[in-house]
């Protein structure tokens, strides 16, 4: 007998991917500095290897390891981006017909297919541009964006009261927070104790795990249920998909269409700063003046995963004396403050407060890949001049957020969220709520 538990796989694939990200940011920026010095890098208990007086020679090196690292990853993330956007939005779209199982066993083939190369990579010293391959071929699979979708998905399918179903996603949003900050404090320690390779198949290992869960054991509502069965084709789907998108703008009135707009611009652009620097962070600790070694890197990337903790917190501490407009400013202010401090940041401890401060964020969901190719660029082509620029920029970005969530205040906020999209629909559908 199948059971409904989805929460065991969202924490495994939480754990593979808290665990990848830092290992192969750091795996790249390693082969690249041996690759480009013709010798090979060394990390001591404190700090990475690093130079601090800029009149080195060795400190020139560092700008041109940061630039090569900071490229390719870029090449990296634009391999990915077209087909996992276009596999992405075909499996999600699908699963509303054929099941929510299909996008996470697809995306998670993907994720154990690309950890297996890497550890291969890693232990047989394959060129570095092959990682750029498997990727692509990865991204057909699907991506981390693909495999949440699809969970939260599953969650929607099943609790069908509005109230459990918030209730269910604050706890695992609680619960990921645990996952991922214990896996972040702990990645540095799988890099100096078991190297990349072991790490790497050690990743591969959970993916496969979670992938056995999830085949013989979870349930899919959408199957199960026969009132849900509809023999749609993937193409039906997706006309099915962009039909429903084109009549939730035609059917509903000016006003309604203007704070859609807004709203979505606001979730863009947040999203892109947040999910756009991700990536960076590393290249700027292993750089000067931080000069984190991997367990440093470990501690704030356990720092970030407070944003799940501070989330579930936050919006249930606020949510008694702050609309929810005013949670989303505070969400864009801290963002911001993070965002500045990081940038101006010259000792660990302004970093991990920078860090604080850019995860107290009450906007958190998975997405952003075409932001992370774009910041990997900027940083890339600003290193020399100044690399704490990217940063600036990200607080900067985040006035444009804060000026569209003005608009929707003026033009309505408290008619204009949940209940405007309800009372704008055809009559029946009024009745019914």
């Amino acid at each position: 007998m199948k059971i409904s538990f989805i929460e065991p796989a969202i924490l495994l694939y939480a754990f593979a991917m808290t665990l990848t990200i830092p290992l192969t940011a750091q795996y790249v920026y390693r082969r690249i500095w041996e690759e480009t010095g013709n010798y090979t890098f060394t990390s001591s208990s404190n700090v990475s290897e690093c130079e601090q007086n800029k009149s080195s020679s060795t400190f020139a090196f560092q700008e041109e390891v940061q630039k090569k690292a900071s490229l390719f990853s870029l090449q990296v993330e634009i391999s990915g981006l077209i087909p996992g956007l276009v596999s992405t939005f075909m499996l999600l779209s699908s699963s509303d017909n054929h099941g929510r199982k299909l996008p996470m066993v697809l995306s998670s083939l993907g994720s154990l297919g690309t950890n297996l190369w890497l550890c291969a990579m890693s232990y047989f010293d394959l060129p570095l541009q092959l990682l750029v391959a498997s990727t692509f071929i990865g991204a057909l699979f699907g991506n981390y964006t693909t495999f949440w979708g699809a969970c939260f998905a599953y969650i929607v399918d099943q609790e069908k009261e509005y109230k459990h179903r918030i209730i269910r996603i604050a706890v695992l949003d609680f619960m990921l927070g645990v996952v991922t900050g214990l896996t972040g404090l702990s990645s540095g320690y799988f890099i100096r104790e078991l190297g990349f390779a072991w790490s790497y198949f050690i990743i591969a290992v959970v993916v496969l795990v979670n992938l056995a869960y999830i085949l013989f054991f979870l349930s899919d509502p959408i199957k199960e249920s026969s009132s849900q069965i509809v023999t749609m084709s993937c193409s039906e789907s997706l006309k099915d998909l962009f039909y429903r998108t084109y009549m939730l703008f035609k059917n509903g009135s000016c006003k309604r269409r203007s704070l859609l707009c807004l709203l979505i611009f606001t979730l863009v652009v947040y999203f892109f700063v947040v999910f756009g620097i991700t990536p960076v962070f590393t290249l700027y600790e292993l750089g000067p003046p931080l000069c984190w070694n991997e367990v440093y890197i470990g501690y704030g990337s356990a720092l970030g995963s407070l944003s799940f903790l501070s989330s579930f917190l936050g919006i249930w501490l606020f949510s008694y004396c702050l609309k929810d407009i005013h949670i989303a400013y505070v969400g864009i202010f801290t963002t911001m403050v993070g965002m500045m401090l990081t940038a101006f940041t010259r000792t660990t401890l302004m970093m991990f407060l920078g860090v604080l401060f850019a995860c107290i964020a009450f906007l958190e969901t998975l997405g952003g890949v075409t932001s992370t190719s774009a910041y990997n660029g900027i940083y890339s082509a600003t290193v020399a001049w100044y690399p704490g620029f990217v940063f600036l920029l990200s607080a900067g970005l985040l006035v444009l957020p804060a000026v569209s969530l003005c608009m929707v205040k003026c033009i309505g906020w408290e008619e204009g969220s949940y209940t405007l999209l309800i009372h704008d629909e055809p009559s029946e559908h009024t009745s019914d709520s």
